[in-house]
C-alpha cells in the first residue's frame, strides 16, 4: 500500500486528483444552483473539437481545448440569456457539432491510429500517465478557477439565486454570468485529464448534490462538497492502482456511493432538526436545493450577513 506513494507517476496522479477534487465542486455548486447541472457535459462535448485541433496541428490539446471551450461557453451563456426554444436547438447543434468535429479532426491528424488512442485518454481520463507539465497546467488553471469562485462568492451566489434582484443591487449580472460560464469551461479542461470529458460533469455535480443533503448554508455546502471531491478523487486514484480499474470510473462511482450514503443519513438528520430547531446554528442564508430564483429580497438580506 505505502509503496505506491513512492512511485513518481502516482505522486503526479494524486496531486492532480487533489487539485481537481477541489476545483470541480467549487464551480459545480453554482451550476447546480442555476439548474445547469449538465452544462459541464455539454462543454465536454465541445472540448473534443479543441482536443482534435491540438492533435491535428500537433500542439497542446489541453490549451486548444481551453480556447474552444471558453468560446463555446460564452456562446452558450449568450444563447441561455435569450431563453427561447431556438436557443435550445442552437445549443444542441453546438454540442453535437463539437463532438463530430473533434472526431473528424482526430481521424485526419498525423499518425491517426495513435491519435485515436490519445483521444480515448481524453474521453475517459489518463491520470496515471500524466507528465509534470500536465500537473503544472492543472495547478495553474485550477488556481484561476478558485480565485474567481472564492473571491467573488457572494456576487456569484447573488446572481445564481435571483438575477433580477442582483441587477437591482447594481451587480454586473451579464459579466458575472459570462465569467461563471468561462470558469466552467476552464474546469472541464482541467478535469478532463483526470476523469475524462465524458465523466467530468459528474465530478462537478455529484459532490455538490451529496453535500446539499446534509448542509443548510451555502458556505457549508461548498466546504463539504470540496471535501467530498477531494476524498473521492484521491480515493479513486488509490482504488484504481489497487484494483487495476480505470481511475475516472472509480472516482465517479465513489462519488455516487457518497451520495447514496448521504441520502440514508439525511432522513434521521432532518428529523433531528425538526425536533430540535435550536440545533441549527448556521448564520448564512440556507441553500435551497436547485431553488432557482425564489429567494426574492430575502436572498439579498441573507447574503449580506
Amino acid at each position: 500500500m505505502t509503496d505506491m506513494f513512492s512511485l513518481l507517476f502516482m505522486q503526479r496522479a494524486l496531486l492532480a486528483a487533489l487539485l481537481v477534487g477541489v476545483t470541480a465542486p467549487s464551480i459545480g455548486i453554482y451550476l447546480v444552483q442555476r439548474r445547469q447541472a449538465l452544462m459541464g457535459d455539454g462543454i465536454g462535448h465541445v472540448a473534443l473539437t479543441g482536443i482534435g485541433l491540438g492533435l491535428f496541428f500537433q500542439t497542446s490539446p489541453v490549451w486548444m481545448a481551453v480556447v474552444v471551450c471558453v468560446a463555446a461557453a460564452v456562446v452558450m451563456e449568450l444563447v441561455r440569456s435569450r431563453g427561447n426554444q431556438s436557443g435550445d436547438i442552437a445549443l444542441a447543434m453546438l454540442f453535437y457539432g463539437g463532438m463530430a468535429c473533434g472526431r473528424l479532426l482526430v481521424s485526419k491528424a498525423p499518425g491517426a491510429s495513435g491519435a485515436g488512442g490519445s483521444l480515448d485518454s481524453y474521453l475517459w481520463g489518463s491520470i496515471l500517465a500524466m507528465e509534470d507539465s500536465d500537473v503544472v497546467t492543472i495547478a495553474a488553471l485550477g488556481a484561476v478557477v478558485l480565485a474567481v469562485t472564492l473571491g467573488l462568492r457572494r456576487q456569484l451566489f447573488a446572481v445564481c439565486q435571483d438575477e433580477e434582484f442582483a441587477k437591482v443591487t447594481g451587480l454586473p449580472v451579464r459579466l458575472l454570468n459570462l465569467l461563471l460560464a468561462v470558469m466552467a469551461a476552464v474546469t472541464v479542461t482541467v478535469a478532463m485529464r483526470v476523469v475524462g470529458v465524458l465523466l467530468v460533469s459528474a465530478l462537478m455535480v455529484v459532490p455538490v448534490a451529496a453535500a446539499q443533503l446534509l448542509t443548510r448554508s451555502f458556505r457549508a455546502t461548498q466546504a463539504l462538497a470540496v471535501a467530498i471531491g477531494v476524498l473521492v478523487s484521491v480515493g479513486g486514484v488509490v482504488t484504481s492502482y489497487q484494483a487495476d480499474v480505470p481511475p475516472g470510473s472509480a472516482i465517479v462511482l465513489l462519488a455516487i456511493a457518497c451520495f447514496a450514503v448521504f441520502t440514508v443519513l439525511a432522513a434521521p438528520l432532518a428529523r433531528r432538526r425538526y425536533r430540535d430547531p435550536a440545533a441549527v446554528t448556521g448564520t448564512e442564508l440556507p441553500i435551497p436545493v436547485q431553488s432557482g430564483a425564489a429567494a426574492g429580497s430575502g436572498g439579498g438580506k441573507g447574503l449580506a450577513q
